[in-house]
């Protein structure tokens, strides 16, 4: 990993954090909300920090800072395949 996606990698958690912190102890948010904000741009260049999103979120469930979900539902890290929501620990 090169210094630029270390830090790449710490601005998203950071974003996913803040961006929980503003919205309601049940809300959840998609892993593009994350890279949009770090990505800051009005292209579709955001996208190229989806998986990095990702990356980001499984980190913070390990820390116990948040959940990843499907349907609604928990699911681990590992088992998610397709869209997710990240929503805070519970």
């Amino acid at each position: 990993m090169t210094d630029s996606e270390g830090q790449t990698d710490l601005r998203l958690r950071q974003a996913i954090v803040e961006l929980l912190q503003r919205r309601g102890p049940e809300a959840s948010i998609c892993p593009s909300d994350a890279a949009r904000a770090v990505y800051g741009g009005q292209d579709e260049g955001w996208r190229a920090l989806m998986e990095p999103a990702r990356r980001a979120a499984r980190l913070l469930v390990a820390e116990g800072e948040v959940e990843i979900t499907q349907g609604g539902r928990r699911v681990e890290p590992t088992q998610a395949r397709g869209p997710i929501r990240i929503r805070r620990a519970r």
